[in-house]
């Protein structure tokens, strides 16, 4: 199972979603789709189409910056970031 921390944002928009939570994933796009299953909405905030996250969405997977095709290990720790902007 992967660690995944997710956005207080993102959890606020759809109910129940918790900040943290485990899943068990072999990529980043299979880990969307299993946060999904659990909790409807999820894809749609962080896919933009089926094949990209949306701009302001960046993922990391143990530190790294991710894709949807980036693989994700038991034991991987999963981060969905929003951006950030100000003036």
């Amino acid at each position: 199972m992967a660690q995944v921390y997710l956005p207080r944002p993102l959890a606020a928009l759809i109910a129940g979603l918790p900040k943290q939570t485990e899943v068990e994933a072999t990529t980043v796009q299979a880990l969307i789709a299993a946060l999904e299953q659990r909790w409807p909405g999820v894809t749609t905030c962080l896919c933009g189409t089926p094949d990209a996250l949306r701009p302001h969405i960046n993922i990391y997977v143990d530190g790294a910056r991710a894709t949807l095709a980036t693989p994700v290990q038991a034991g991987s720790v999963v981060r969905v970031l929003t951006a950030v902007s100000g003036g």
